[in-house]
């Protein structure tokens, strides 16, 4: 595998960086955060360049890029904190659509998807398990094709600002990955419960779905065979979320390096000081090693390699060691200031520690690795 980007995807990380640049300030952030402002235009102008359709086949409307692409963008987004659904409605939503539909539900979800209108993925149970063998809400059939489903999801990125939902569920009386189905619901037939999450650049909310009812239209698939296909959306919706963490994490390290070049002690620039020096180079190493993991992850997936489950693992267990070492040493290495609020420092760090618990731990998908290979 070439893990290096190609002079097209250099050009691409370079356009959205400077776009990002000047479209999403740390002073918008802030707004976001401090007066509950939403960031719609920043939204609508990403549609407009197209962001949301990159990945998927151009036979659905998309632009035939790739999961590489997405990375690219995911991370430039992580670096800025952009307080928008893309995560939500591009990576996962529309994987889902992409992984399980037919051709008219590819075009009617996945279009909509793209043309900026919003969706997200229900598929966490309690405790944040997003497996297809750990799904618990039921889908009970329906006379004419019908199916209701009861059961509560977790951990939902932005369905607060969602239009349609996609829920995994569990067809009664199945157990382990057999009987999954996936559906696609209004979020106005469900109840959202935010919650008041440590990052407060995006949404974070828990879906009752209490006897919900979902027609033919609405259901993915063939209910039943869905586990296969919800296993593989996590994944690529982990690989997107871990090349955030990288760009999220490259932003702390630049405040740092920043300030440990400016700040003096004792007559000279701390940076000088080999404990320092110490902690920004295990800092870099951590970040490189995330980074390198998140993008062979990506290619893993565009070239649809048997161990590209394996290369997840790896990248989520990178992405949480990097965002755990980042998040402490930035602050320690910039003293009070970092624990104040009128520092960026707390902004990114709660942004880290929020990915850390989304989609699986590293502590869980270090250990689905280790058993893998057979070390657990």
């Amino acid at each position: 595998m070439d893990l290096e980007l190609s002079e097209e995807q250099q050009a691409l990380a370079g356009a959205v960086r400077q776009f990002l640049a000047a479209e999403c300030p740390i002073s918008l952030v802030r707004q976001v955060v401090e007066e509950g402002k939403r960031a719609d235009d920043l939204w609508a102008a990403m549609v407009a360049l197209d962001w949301p359709a990159m990945a998927w086949p151009e036979t659905d409307g998309g632009l035939g890029l790739g999961q590489v692409e997405l990375s690219v963008v995911c991370e430039e987004q992580g670096r800025v904190l952009a307080p928008v659904p893309f995560l939500a409605s591009a990576t996962q939503f529309a994987a889902a659509c992409v992984a399980a539909g037919t051709p008219e539900q590819r075009r009617r979800f996945v279009a909509g998807s793209m043309a900026g209108q919003v969706g997200t993925l229900a598929i966490a149970e309690a405790g944040g398990r997003v497996a297809a063998a750990d799904t618990q809400t039921v889908a009970t059939p329906l006379p004419h094709g019908r199916w209701r489903l009861s059961g509560v999801k977790h951990d939902v990125l932005d369905a607060g600002k969602a239009e349609e939902i996609a829920v995994s569920a569990r067809l009664p009386g199945t157990t382990a990955s057999d009987g999954i189905a996936l559906f696609v619901v209004p979020a106005a037939a469900v109840e959202i419960r935010p919650l008041h999450g440590l990052d407060a650049t995006r949404g974070l909310d828990t879906v009752v779905l209490d006897g919900v009812e979902v027609d033919g239209e609405g259901t993915l698939g063939t209910p039943g065979d869905m586990a296969c296909a919800l296993d593989g959306v996590v994944g690529r919706a982990t690989a997107a979320l871990c090349a955030e963490t990288v760009g999220t994490s490259q932003a702390i390290f630049d405040i740092v390096l920043a300030y440990v070049k400016e700040r003096e002690q004792f007559g000279v620039k701390i940076g000088s000081f080999q404990a320092i020096k110490h902690k920004m180079a295990n800092m870099y190493l951590a970040l490189e090693a995330a980074r390198a993991t998140a993008y062979f992850a990506a290619v893993a997936i565009d070239e649809d390699d048997e161990e590209r489950q394996v290369a997840v693992w790896m990248a989520k267990s990178a992405a949480a060691d990097c965002q755990k070492l980042m998040a402490t040493e930035g602050i320690q290495c910039l003293g009070g200031i970092g624990y104040t609020w009128e520092h960026d420092m707390h902004l990114y760090v709660k942004r880290q520690k929020a990915q850390a618990a989304l989609l699986g731990t590293g502590a869980e998908h270090r250990a689905a690795l280790a058993a893998h290979l057979g070390l657990a």
